[in-house]
């Protein structure tokens, strides 16, 4: 009976920990894994509304607003928000706040306002 070489049963015990790995990885549920790997400042700090979508003719009516709009002018187009986000790093006087989208619900748009004044918008894709 002839002897393996010590390589070969190296290769066998990495076979068979890479096997492991990828079945614990199959069973874990990807939504739990993809949060941990989301950046926080991406993570809802307070749920507000939590049946809230945006729909295409309020995301229209959005993007024409000037930037020097109010958070009151805003809040005209746009219902409450799904839920409000971590200012963004190293400014508190930040706020954010997420929207899924009514036809895209993996998909937020993120207001974001300066005080009472809107500054903008950003999507957040959440796949």
């Amino acid at each position: 009976m002839m002897e393996q070489p010590v390589w070969q049963s190296g290769v066998k015990y990495m076979l068979a920990g890479g096997t492991l790995v990828a079945t614990l990885g199959l069973l874990m549920e990807p939504q739990a894994l993809m949060a941990k790997l989301s950046p926080p400042a991406d993570r809802c700090q307070q749920v507000i509304q939590p049946q809230a979508v945006l729909s295409r003719d309020r995301l229209a009516q959005l993007v024409t607003l000037p930037e020097t709009a109010t958070s009151t002018q805003v809040r005209q187009v746009v219902p409450p928000p799904y839920c409000q986000l971590a200012p963004t790093q190293g400014n508190s006087t930040t706020r954010r706040e997420a929207y899924p989208l009514a036809f895209d619900p993996q998909t937020w748009l993120i207001v974001t306002y300066a005080g009472d004044a809107y500054t903008g918008y950003t999507f957040s894709f959440r796949r």
